[in-house]
């Protein structure tokens, strides 16, 4: 296993273990929370940013680019985009 394919790894298991600098931290806990509620993010969060060399432009890059993933990827979920058959579309939980 390379160190790329570790560090994926370790993301995908828990980025708030994985081995990170600081900054991609932030940016991680700030998507997270984006990604989770945007309602609860605060202008703290965005000084959070700031205190690892964030500026307003790179808040604003990071909260598009994590906005625009969350869009795309519920649209692609509503119309069952990467699921297959229509037949085999089933939500978590429930028996077609």
């Amino acid at each position: 296993m390379t160190l790329d394919e570790e560090m994926v790894d370790s993301l995908r298991e828990d980025y708030t273990r994985a081995p990170l600098g600081e900054q991609d931290r932030a940016m991680l806990d700030y998507v997270v929370q984006l990604t989770k509620d945007a309602t609860r993010l605060t202008p703290e969060d965005h000084d959070k940013l700031r205190a690892v060399g964030f500026d307003d432009r790179g808040i604003l890059q990071i909260t598009l680019i994590a906005s625009w993933f969350n869009y795309i990827n519920r649209v692609a979920d509503a119309l069952g985009v990467g699921r297959g058959k229509k037949e085999d579309w089933s939500p978590p939980g429930r028996v077609p």
